[in-house]
């Protein structure tokens, strides 16, 4: 099940709180907390945008530089043989390493997703 809603670059992330008895989100992958909820899922979707607007907004007005969502980078410690296996398997296919483990964690998100 996908509970996830993307929205100007940003995600959020969108559980059922069973003590409020609505659906509650928060903006993902961004250390300033800005949640959000509603009844509906087109009331979350409004909401989430009116939050990802307001947060954009307030951080201009206070000359504040908005988290963005993620960087692109990510650093990932692996055994120095596996390091060596993947290596070998993406110039075997004619990529780079970087590359090749894209294309390896695309295929393994498409099927969770």
């Amino acid at each position: 099940m996908n509970n996830t809603m993307q929205y100007k670059g940003y995600s959020a992330i969108v559980h059922y709180s069973a003590e409020d008895e609505c659906l509650v989100g928060h903006i993902a992958g961004i250390n300033d907390i800005v949640g959000f909820h509603g009844d509906s899922v087109e009331e979350m979707r409004k909401a989430f945008a009116e939050s990802v607007d307001f947060y954009l907004d307030s951080c201009a007005k206070m000359n504040h530089k908005p988290n963005k969502p993620y960087s692109g980078r990510v650093t990932l410690r692996i055994p120095p043989e596996l390091h060596a296996k993947l290596a070998v398997q993406a110039e075997m296919e004619g990529s780079s390493l970087n590359n090749w483990m894209v294309t390896a964690l695309n295929k393994v998100i498409k099927q969770h997703v």
